[in-house]
């Protein structure tokens, strides 16, 4: 009887701990929480670049992959360039910033 009772926890255990591994991301694919994350990170740094009176005017596109947001769109100067970057740098789970806006000639 112990012996079928440890085999059983064993196999559970086994269960358990293969799962787990199953759903932490790899190189090639994220975790759901991580696309959760990223997805919420850009909601916030959308909205909050909608909400700054000099930057509204402006269409800026906004991704992000594992914390790190890139900005890509036109603006008018380099100070709409560097205000972007300082908003999206601000937003909570930001690692870190690509801004690949270009000023409009």
């Amino acid at each position: 009887m112990k012996t079928i009772n440890t085999f059983v926890r064993s196999f559970l255990l086994i269960v358990l701990v293969v799962g787990v591994a199953a759903c932490g991301s790899t190189s090639k694919q994220s975790a759901p929480g991580e696309y959760v994350d990223d997805s919420v990170i850009t909601t916030k740094v959308k909205s909050q670049l909608a909400a700054d009176d000099f930057l509204k005017s402006f269409e800026i596109s906004v991704e992000t992959y594992k914390g790190v947001v890139q900005l890509s769109g036109f603006v008018d100067s380099q100070t709409a360039v560097n205000r972007a970057g300082e908003i999206a740098r601000g937003v909570q789970g930001v690692s870190s910033v690509k801004n690949n806006l270009n000023v409009k000639k």
